[in-house]
């Protein structure tokens, strides 16, 4: 007897946001529709303003619906919030300035009720886990741009979330620092295995990027927002900065750029 289909992360269908407005209301995203397996590494790609931060915030609770149905972990998106089923990371940090590197990462834990110790045990083991260990007791202020990212990251997995969502967290990063942390994404996505590897789904305007670090790349078109094509990536999982020199990648990057240029309609 065949064992039932896996349950997907995250269901996506039909969806729309229309913002109202007095002349002409705005369509954010019109008739998204897309389901994400678990385990996958999920790129959301495409022109400013196309709707990839408003689709990201509709699957986190964070952006109401005009119409569809979004479903997580097969639950609706506030009851999948509530269960804490996720972990969301912002474009910018957004550590609060007063509370060390380590209070920062406790903060969430003690709020959904952790006693202390054990929210400070599982705050030091997530920012070991991104290589901050030995930077707890510091300020944001006294760390690098890319430093701080890497809180945000580990303040997300302190509920070792099967899902984490990530809103173009290196965007405003140089490149090298840039590089460095998309090694580090991967190595934390690969770490676990089958079930067992979490589900990613991430915000980028960077074809490198996307290329680099997803399973499939989903290519948005400009507003309204809708998907124009979905990539398979192809590459082992196992992959290092070297792989972009290779013909196989700048194939991925070659589609997903006419992708892009076909969602402009060509222009």
């Amino acid at each position: 007897m065949s064992s039932p289909p896996a349950l997907s992360t995250v269901e996506v269908q039909g969806v729309s946001v229309v913002y109202p407005a007095k002349e002409h209301s705005i369509t954010a995203l019109d008739n998204v529709s897309l389901s994400i397996q678990p385990g996958e590494f999920i790129s959301l790609i495409g022109p400013s303003g196309c709707g990839k931060t408003t689709l990201l915030r509709v699957i986190a609770d964070l952006e109401q619906i005009s119409s569809g149905v979004v479903r997580v972990n097969g639950m609706g998106t506030r009851d999948a919030r509530l269960a804490r089923a996720y972990g969301y990371v912002f474009q910018a940090p957004a550590l609060f300035p007063w509370r060390t590197v380590l209070g920062n990462c406790c903060l969430p834990l003690e709020i959904h009720g952790l006693g202390q110790a054990e929210a400070r045990s599982v705050a030091t083991a997530q920012l070991e886990r991104v290589g901050l260990k030995g930077f707890e007791g510091k300020y944001p202020w006294q760390l690098s741009g890319g430093m701080q990212q890497r809180v945000s990251i580990a303040r997300a997995l302190g509920f070792e979330p099967k899902l984490l969502m990530m809103d173009e967290p290196f965007g405003a990063l140089d490149e090298i620092t840039r590089d460095r942390l998309n090694e580090q994404l991967l190595r934390l996505w690969r770490s676990g295995e089958g079930s067992e590897r979490r589900t990613i789904v991430f915000v980028t305007h960077s074809i490198p990027e996307a290329v680099f670090l997803s399973s499939r790349i989903v290519v948005m078109s400009p507003r309204p927002g809708r998907i124009v094509d979905v990539i398979e990536s192809g590459l082992p999982a196992d992959r290092t900065l070297e792989i972009r020199d290779t013909p196989e990648f700048a194939e991925i990057s070659h589609r997903v750029r006419m992708s892009l240029r076909d969602g402009h309609g060509g222009h």
